[in-house]
Parts: structure tokens; sequence; C-alpha cells
């Protein structure tokens, strides 16, 4: 397979860099300063083991990828940048490509699938940052990550066990799963604490108990909802100790919506995390104060140009308890 990896941030530019080194032909799709970067000096992945840097191929955007008969594109951007991400490869890759949303949310897989028939989903555990132009950090110094996968909108096939092999082959846990949406809501429920950690100061009980609200909406949503979620204890049981988190100073455990707001990126992907509560529980009756609030204020945090953890974790509980 040749693994085309649009998007090589920080969980995008993890995989790449170990597909690559395990010796998968590989190209990564970036942008901006990190394009430069790459193609100047390789893509730096920095592990507990040290620093190494690898010149993989980089392209602009899907016109400048060498597609071939199996070619496997990972689709790695935030939410919020799919349908551009769609139109580029619309327009330049092959209709039977599989594309493989390896992305937060429940929202791309149906935008994929709209698009090309061969769609497919990986729930994603990969603790990773991206804060410097051709450099992405892996976060665990165990295996980089846990990177299940499978069919869209259920089951498995050939395709499915190819793509997974390769990931074990490059160091990353990861098995086929036939109920791939059920493993990417529960990850979605985790993901609610991404605009809080993103937004609210910490130090605080406050930013703890937002959290905590906005996960217990979210299962009563879901609930609600009818949606299959596979349970906390599966989810736990499923990472068991393949992912150690290293300490690499204060952006350790930062979540990839912080990331976003420190580099100063103008957008976040909010709308498909906190957002994706909020609309089922507006489609299905079902108030969401919490996700509502985070929804706003990390928009907000964002449209204003504020530094992350700007926001009073006290005051919005305090706001919350009033309503």
């Amino acid at each position: 397979m040749h693994f085309v990896i649009y998007g090589a941030g920080a969980v995008g530019g993890v995989i790449g860099s170990h597909l690559f080194h395990s010796g998968s032909p590989t190209t990564v799709v970036a942008r901006g300063a990190h394009l430069q970067a790459i193609r100047d000096r390789g893509l730096v992945l920095d592990t507990a083991d040290g620093r190494i840097s690898q010149m993989i191929t980089a392209a602009a955007n899907a016109s400048e990828v060498e597609w071939t008969d199996d070619s496997v594109v990972f689709l790695c951007v935030k939410s919020q940048q799919t349908a551009a991400a769609l139109d580029d490869l619309q327009a330049h890759a092959p209709r039977t490509t599989p594309i493989v949303s390896a992305q937060n949310g429940v929202a791309n897989e149906p935008a994929i699938l709209r698009r090309f028939p061969n769609t497919y989903s990986i729930c994603v555990m990969l603790p990773a940052t991206h804060l410097e132009p051709g450099v992405v950090v892996q976060g665990s110094s165990a295996a980089p990550g846990i990177l299940d996968v499978g069919r869209f909108p259920t089951g498995t096939d050939d395709v499915a066990e190819a793509i997974s092999t390769h990931l074990r082959a490059a160091s990353f846990e990861s098995r086929t799963q036939h109920d791939i949406m059920a493993w990417k809501y529960r990850k979605l429920i985790l993901n609610l604490g991404n605009g809080v950690d993103a937004t609210y100061r910490r130090g605080s009980d406050a930013l703890g108990e937002l959290m905590r609200r906005a996960r217990i909406e979210g299962e009563t949503v879901l609930d609600a909802a009818g949606i299959d979620v596979v349970s906390a204890a599966d989810d736990q049981e499923r990472r068991g100790d393949h992912i150690i988190r290293r300490d690499t100073g204060e952006d350790s455990l930062v979540s990839s919506t912080w990331q976003s707001v420190a580099r100063g990126a103008g957008d976040v992907e909010i709308d498909y995390l906190s957002g994706e509560i909020v609309l089922l529980g507006r489609l299905h009756g079902v108030p969401t104060p919490v996700n509502e609030l985070v929804q706003a204020e990390t928009t907000r945090l964002v449209n204003e140009g504020l530094e992350p953890n700007s926001l009073d974790p006290t005051a919005a509980v305090e706001h919350l308890d009033a309503l």
C-alpha cells in the first residue's frame, strides 16, 4: 500500500513517520511553513528515544501526489477542514481510492461516503503534539498509539485488514473492528473535554467539574438518540497499558483543540465535538446547556484571538448552576 497522509499535523505526522520508517511508501500532504520545513529538513519525529528526521515525500495538495492503484488516504485534517480536503481529493484521487478518516468526531465518515464509495474509519488513540513547523511529538513512550480500523458504516474487509497489518508493522497497536463507529462515539465522549481544556484556566476543581458535566450530558444525549457506544470499561480494556504518557513539559497532556488555539490556527473543531452533542440534543429534545456553553465560549476564544486557558471555569459552573 502507498499511504497518503492528508494532514501531517500531530496525528498525521506521527502516523506518517512510523509508516515511512517501517518501509511503507508514504506521502504527506501539508501546508505553509510546516510543508516547507518538511521539504527542507525532513519530517522530524520526536520520541522518548530521541528525534529522527526523515525525508518523506511532501505535497501541497492532492494534485502533487503520485496516485497508484494501491494508494490509501488517511484523512487527518480537523473536521472543519474536511470539506475542502474532499474537494481536493475528489478532483485528483481515483474514485475507488480507499479514504480512511483518522479524525476526531463522527461527521467525517458520512461526508467522505457521499463522495468516495470505499470509506473507512480509524478510532484514534494517539497522544501527540505539533507546535513547531516540521516537528511532531509522539506523546507515548510505549506504542505510539492505538489505531483500530473498520469499514464505514460497519464491517471489515480485506482492505481494512491490510491497513491494520501495515499499522502493526509500523509499531502501532491495531486491529479491525466491525462496529468502528461505536468506538468513535466513545472517543467523542472523551473529546468533549477538548473545548474545556483549550478555553478555561487550569488549577481549580471547576475545570474538572465542567469536563464531568459535559461528558455526562454527552452520554445522556447519545442514549436518547439510540446510538451504539462501546462502554467505558471496554474502552479502558482496549487501551490497557499500550500507551504510556511521556513527560514533554507543560504541553504533555494538551488536547488537539488547545494546540489549534496555541498555534493561532484561526478555527477549531469544536462544532464537531461539543457541537455534535448540541446537534443531537436538539434533534432528540435533550437540553445540552454544558456543551452549548463550551461550544460558544471556545468559539469566542478563537474569534477574539484570546490566549488558550483564558476564561474562568468557576464563572462557567456558576452560570450553569443559575440556569
